[in-house]
């Protein structure tokens, strides 16, 4: 695990959000997102006024609405499948357009398409301004098991490899003037993907045998912690205590 790598999520910067200690923001990160899914569905006020919240945290860690956007395609396919809702929910039948839309159903998808993109725009940030080794190194100040982060500290580490592995292939192929121009011209991308997990298997071999070599026991060293003070955790942890009081008036005023 090199520990100057960077991953493309994380980008850099010199913002107080940036420099705030990793174990304080990713308590924070996940409070806000609890208080988001226990807000009733009916608050729409609460869910606007966490999107201004987790907007101005972007805008002042300076991410840029390209960098945001294109990290927010991954939520697209669900919500192709909330957009399913209206139309396959029972109860009672409202017309929008023209069509019988279900009103359950309507609400069912504002839950989701709002909780999902609200806690990925979260994730978004604290990625955006946290760098992997030092979210890992946060995650074992908040007292995450070891052997937790150590697999997630591979997991990404590798995914990147494997990625880079493929890359190179694709860039191959094209090399050979292979240009697939419908469905049944993608074998050759089935086969470079069997070739990649063989090869990341056997990475993985040598790497395990590398570290065992060096006395690797099945734990991960423990690396060095910074302890948060006292004024970084009351000023990250302001934001989820202020979203839990949206919460709760929310529930109040239902």
């Amino acid at each position: 695990m090199a520990g100057a790598h960077v991953h493309a999520l994380y980008r850099h910067g010199a913002t107080r959000l940036h420099r705030l200690r990793p174990q304080t923001k990713i308590a924070a990160a996940f409070l806000f997102v609890f208080a988001v899914v226990a807000t009733p569905r009916e608050a729409v006020w609460a869910f606007a006024f966490y999107a201004v919240v987790v907007v101005g945290l972007a805008a002042w860690a300076e991410l840029g609405f390209r960098f945001v956007a294109i990290r927010l395609v991954v939520i697209a396919p669900f919500i192709l499948a909330a957009l399913l809702f209206p139309f396959i929910a029972g109860g009672e039948k409202i017309s929008v357009l023209g069509a019988e839309l279900s009103r359950s159903g309507l609400w069912d998808m504002w839950n989701v398409v709002a909780k999902a993109t609200l806690g990925l725009l979260t994730s978004i940030v604290l990625a955006g301004t946290t760098e992997i080794p030092t979210m890992l190194r946060g995650l074992d100040a908040l007292r995450v098991p070891r052997v937790l982060t150590a697999i997630m500290g591979f997991m990404i580490r590798y995914l990147d490899v494997v990625l880079g592995e493929f890359s190179r292939m694709r860039v191959a192929m094209r090399s050979r003037a292979y240009e697939p121009t419908w469905f049944g011209h993608i074998r050759p991308y089935a086969t470079s993907a069997g070739a990649i997990f063989v090869r990341s298997y056997e990475r993985g071999e040598r790497v395990y045998l590398a570290m065992a070599a060096r006395g690797y026991d099945g734990h991960m060293p423990a690396g060095a912690t910074d302890t948060a003070a006292a004024s970084e955790w009351i000023a990250a942890l302001s934001l989820p205590a202020l979203a839990w009081l949206v919460t709760a008036l929310a529930w109040w005023w239902l």
